[in-house]
């Protein structure tokens, strides 16, 4: 925070692409999961309805 108002300039950390696609493969299983249990969660009438 204080670099900020320093004037210095600050340069962020460089991201390999493997690690964007390993970031973005665990992404998609977890969205797949969540989908998952709120829907079961649904079927089981632990949650109200569904999608």
């Amino acid at each position: 925070m204080a670099s900020l108002f320093s004037g210095k300039s600050v340069t962020e950390p460089s991201v390999s692409p493997a690690d964007v696609e390993k970031l973005h493969a665990k992404i998609g299983q977890l969205l797949v999961e969540r989908d998952f249990l709120r829907d079961a969660s649904a079927r089981l009438g632990v949650i109200r309805g569904g999608r």
